[in-house]
């Protein structure tokens, strides 16, 4: 396993920032490697993200150093999407099967966390965001039947898309952690398109299912200083909470968002109108 660590910046700051020093402070290029496991850890809410890949082996999931802890939930709850072919986790015990774009949400307190394929041929994928936590709510498998679901967007305005919200204050408890997957239409290409902030919430996306030769462009920044990074499949961006975070890709595609912050209102938003941004 490996883990590291991004630190927060002000508004400020990333005015002087070229390509490389953005990329450097946001872009998650890596996520995936055969057997192992890789970690960011944010100073944005201490938010953590990670990619899982058991091929030939199962693989625990215990504390990197950045929590001094002496188990990986011991303070915290985690969220998990699969994004490859169909998975086992393994949480103090207990088995659950997890299939291609279904979510597991495991609370605090929970102690053995195990991470395997049962295929070797068509591994799983997890990816998986994690938290803070304050208390313990029980673990719970959310298929896509499970999820709440939202159609928003036409495709006049090449933004028609479908929002599974998984794991949401509407569909289970959780102390902070929000998650859930947009699936943009065939010939749509824009996602969360008019733009918004929210200064009570840090957000990550995971762009996945991007077709090969094809990238998205991440949009980020204050509404009126706004800036882009090019990103291609599976890599996933770290979105402050002064900033807005929407995409438009060269062919469609899906991403992930996981959100933590002080609310769990999913519709609190300062949305920003199209011709305003700058």
């Amino acid at each position: 396993m490996t883990a590291e660590t991004r630190y927060a910046s002000s508004p400020a700051e990333v005015l002087s920032w070229n390509t490389a020093q953005t990329r450097k402070a946001l872009l998650i290029e890596q996520l995936f490697v055969q057997d192992e496991i890789k970690l960011v850890y944010s100073h944005y809410d201490r938010f953590v993200t990670g990619g899982i890949y058991p091929v030939s082996k199962a693989l625990q999931l215990t504390p990197p150093d950045q929590f001094k802890a002496a188990f990986f939930l011991e303070r915290r709850e985690l969220g998990i999407i699969n994004v490859g072919g169909a998975g086992v986790v393994t949480v103090d015990g207990e088995t659950y099967e997890i299939g291609f774009k279904e979510a597991l949400y495991v609370g605090k307190g929970k102690k053995d966390l195990s991470f395997g394929s049962k295929d070797s041929a068509a591994p799983a994928k997890f990816y998986l965001n994690s938290t803070p936590a304050h208390h313990e709510y029980p673990t719970r498998h959310v298929t896509r039947k499970d999820a709440e679901v939202v159609t928003l967007g036409a495709m006049e305005t090449s933004n028609h898309r479908t929002i599974n919200k998984l794991l949401v204050s509407t569909v289970l408890p959780t102390c902070q952690l929000q998650m859930g997957m947009t699936e943009l239409k065939p010939g749509s290409v824009w996602n969360t398109m008019p733009a918004h902030t929210h200064d009570r919430r840090m957000e990550v996306y995971f762009y996945f299912e991007v077709p090969q030769g094809q990238s998205v462009c991440h949009f980020w920044g204050q509404p009126q200083e706004t800036r882009h990074i090019w990103m291609q499949n599976e890599q996933a961006v770290i979105s402050p909470p002064w900033s807005i975070h929407s995409g438009a890709g060269t062919s469609n595609y899906t991403f992930i968002w996981g959100m933590a912050g002080e609310n769990l209102d999913y519709g609190d938003m300062d949305v920003c109108a199209v011709p305003d941004l700058k």
